[in-house]
């Protein structure tokens, strides 16, 4: 019986300090929302809305790739493989690209560093190091920009088929020493 009452009051005290600890945070949060100048969500409020994002300037530069994917097919492993994605300007304002990346490191982009007028070309350069990597690829390539698509998007994919299995030189087929002659 003293085991039932010992659970019973542990049992009470635990639940009496959970609902003080989740008083305390609820008037915590309410309390630093207040000297943060935001304004106080109750406990158990639905979320709100998450801010916006600043609109696109109009104006910007915009690009116009010819290919956003390019798919390298079955391709040797050992060297790499490379693409040249193009693309022309065809908003109103030049565009500056800040960085360019692979979602690995087996993907490095190259990139322009001058400003793109309005309807001028460039090209990004991509190349895929195939050597230990065979099987599916399937990357992408990052581009941060000042254009109204940024971050813009590039994707590469392909196969990377097993190096050729390298052929051993021959060796030279060894013929047994005669038998000896009967009777000698």
């Amino acid at each position: 019986m003293k085991k039932v009452l010992i659970t019973l009051l542990c049992l009470s005290i635990s639940t009496v300090a959970l609902k003080a600890q989740d008083k305390k945070t609820a008037t915590t949060a309410t309390g630093s929302a207040a000297s943060s100048g935001t304004v106080p969500v109750p406990v158990g409020a639905p979320p709100q809305a998450a801010p916006t994002t600043p609109p696109v300037d109009p104006k910007a530069g915009k690009f116009k790739f010819d290919e956003e994917t390019h798919d390298f097919g079955n391709v040797p492993e050992g060297p790499l493989a490379e693409y040249d994605f193009e693309f022309k300007n065809v908003g109103k304002k030049p565009i500056t690209i800040s960085d360019a990346h692979g979602s690995c490191g087996c993907t490095v982009p190259t990139w322009p560093h001058e400003p793109i007028l309005p309807k001028h070309s460039a090209k990004i350069h991509v190349a895929y190091t195939t050597n230990g990597r065979q099987g599916m690829i399937n990357k992408d390539v990052i581009i941060n920009s000042d254009a109204q698509q940024n971050p813009m998007r590039l994707h590469i994919t392909g196969n990377v088929t097993p190096k050729p299995a390298e052929a051993k030189p021959a060796t030279p087929a060894t013929t047994p020493p005669p038998a000896p002659a009967p009777g000698k």
